[in-house]
């Protein structure tokens, strides 16, 4: 399949009567998958209502359909379309972070959205994007827009077009190049269907944003755990993960590099995962920024670009520290504890 690329500059005003949108939207009307930006990650996108399109997500990115997907919407009454009601809690959610990075889960209206879309589930999760392009997008298509993140399955979620292409060149009939996306962390997906929503998803707008609109909500068992105290090593699954396989570190830089040393000595290519504060103190054969400690949303914009770069050497393993679980820490420890596959490497130490 050839893959055509559509350039667009954001900043131009009227983007949706803009070229390159309307031949991107028409493919999209022939149920077809684009890849489109949005001010969290680039999204896979497919005509929600085609059980056909939607297919073509999945194999795309070689992903189960058991999964259900988020779908993206480009103006607030839509969402009367497509789910039975809207709770109070979740309209005031919507007013205050829409357009943006929080995904709202409601009861689907059967009936109208592929099956496909929801999983079988009796709920949907749906969003409005903070981006033009991808606002334009959906308006010229007339469509709501199933897309999840436009990259392959396991591996971390796209920020830049070069992601995209890299990944999905000749999979899909078109990515639209809107530039690096802005949050580099997905959605919060927040469940409205419960009397006290619940975090699912922990990502762009912080639990402590979304607190201070409806007040006290819940965080998901998994999350909390993650959060509260981490899993045991080893679990099997991983996700945004680059290939080589990653530890995270809770300790000292001392101890961190440490470990490196140990592997290097046994001949290991090592890659250091850390932040412009400490990106010049430690010795490896990559060592990588994914921004700053001091401003943890700058570690967010850069956290799946820094994890790719790994890609690009023959890296054997890769060492990685942690990031304070609060705020958008919360989302940034969440995506790194799943690349890591949830092995952690602690510093036994009495001094700290």
């Amino acid at each position: 399949m050839l893959t055509k690329i559509w350039t667009v500059d954001k900043t131009v005003e009227n983007l949706y009567t803009y070229p390159q949108i309307i031949e991107a939207a028409e493919v999209l009307q022939k149920n077809e998958v684009v890849a489109f930006p949005t001010e969290t990650v680039y999204g896979l996108g497919a005509n929600a209502l085609s059980d056909e399109a939607v297919n073509k997500i999945y194999e795309a990115k070689g992903r189960p359909s058991d999964n259900p997907l988020i779908v993206h919407i480009s103006k607030m009454e839509d969402v009367d379309k497509y789910v039975e009601e809207i709770p109070e809690q979740a309209k005031k959610l919507m007013n205050a972070f829409w357009p943006g990075p929080l995904t709202v889960i409601l009861k689907v209206k059967q009936g109208i959205l592929s099956n496909k879309v929801t999983a079988g589930l009796p709920t949907v999760g749906i969003r409005m994007p903070n981006h033009p392009v991808a606002l334009a997008l959906i308006e010229a298509s007339g469509l709501p827009i199933a897309a999840p993140s436009a990259n392959l399955s396991g591996k971390p979620s796209p920020t830049k077009f070069q992601h995209v292409y890299k990944d999905l060149n000749g999979k899909i009939a078109g990515i639209v190049d809107g530039g690096e996306t802005g949050v580099g962390v997905e959605s919060t997906v927040i469940d409205c269907t419960e009397p006290i929503p619940v975090i699912l998803r922990p990502g762009g707008t912080t639990r402590e944003e979304i607190e201070g609109i409806i007040g006290s909500v819940g965080m998901d068992r998994q999350v909390k755990e993650e959060v509260e105290k981490p899993k045991s090593p080893g679990m099997k699954y991983t996700h945004y993960a680059p290939a080589a396989p990653m530890y995270l570190v809770d300790g000292s830089s001392a101890f961190l590099q440490e470990t490196v040393d140990s592997m290097r000595k046994i001949g290991k290519r090592v890659g250091i995962l850390t932040t412009d504060e400490r990106v010049n103190t430690y010795q490896a054969d990559l060592v990588v920024s994914c921004g700053q400690r001091e401003q943890l949303s700058t570690v967010a914009h850069h956290l799946y670009d820094a994890l790719r770069q790994f890609d690009q050497e023959e890296i054997d393993m890769i060492y990685g520290e942690v990031f304070p679980r609060e705020g958008i820490g919360v989302a940034i420890m969440n995506r790194l504890l799943k690349a890591a596959g949830h092995r952690i490497i602690k510093e036994h130490n009495s001094n700290r």
